[in-house]
């Protein structure tokens, strides 16, 4: 099909009204957003000529993906989640804060709050019996090698099914979630079990967008980390464990 009507007045003129440029009200920054996301979208139907089905069989997607609330799985899935540590890599490289731990998502599962403890705690509850302990321990030192004492570390992983305690309703609350107050010499240690790899539903629609492009939900065992300290700049950081498949 060789019809494209996006760059016509009458299509300019009807984006800025979606937007809400003819209105006093509202948010500038939210308009101006709108406005970008709704003429790219409408260009994409355009250059891709995008048939009525195909475009409510999004729409349909779209809502299963918000009633099941996986947009937060999607997110790294499609690579946003990398895309923001990307560019703030690159703000960072370019105020000239380099070197240090490489950060890496937050992902979507982290809960606030979880217990603190000083130098050591246990994370598990002990509910999985037949699952192999796992110890941890290092660490925090400024980019200079210099240990930061009372820094703030916290951790969360899945269980050894693979999941996480307040998205999964069999385990107790806080299970395999920790926050712990480095000692003296910047050291902490926490006891837990090792947590599986997991992957996203099968058939869910996350898995179905994910399938669409070749691609596969699932995620190497891994530990995610919050690392913090006054005077210095926040870490979200993650360490995969070695000899799970999905681990490259």
């Amino acid at each position: 099909m060789t019809v494209k009507i996006f760059d016509t007045p009458e299509v300019q003129d009807f984006v800025k009204t979606v937007a809400g440029f003819d209105q006093t009200g509202g948010n500038d920054r939210a308009k101006q957003i709108v406005h970008r996301l709704v003429g790219d979208l409408f260009k994409l139907i355009d250059d891709f000529d995008v048939t009525e089905e195909e475009y409510w069989a999004a729409i349909n997607l779209l809502n299963a993906l918000g009633g099941q609330t996986q947009f937060g799985l999607l997110s790294p899935g499609l690579g946003f989640d990398h895309y923001l540590d990307m560019r703030q890599d690159a703000i960072d490289a370019e105020a000239k804060r380099t070197g240090g731990t490489p950060r890496t998502i937050e992902g979507p599962l982290y809960v606030a709050g979880a217990p603190e403890a000083e130098g050591f705690a246990r994370m598990d509850d002990g509910s999985d019996p037949d699952a192999e302990v796992m110890w941890l321990t290092g660490q925090v030192r400024d980019v200079d090698g210099t240990p930061i004492p009372g820094a703030k570390v916290e951790i969360w992983h899945c269980n050894s099914k693979g999941g996480y305690s307040f998205f999964d309703p069999s385990q107790d609350e806080y299970n395999m979630r920790r926050t712990i107050y480095a000692d003296s010499e910047g050291r902490y240690t926490a006891r837990s079990i090792i947590p599986s790899g997991y992957g996203v539903p099968e058939g869910a629609p996350t898995d179905v967008v994910l399938k669409s492009l070749g691609r596969h939900g699932e995620r190497p065992a891994h530990i995610h980390y919050f690392v913090s300290a006054p005077g210095h700049q926040h870490l979200t950081t993650q360490i995969n464990l070695a000899g799970d498949p999905y681990t490259f």
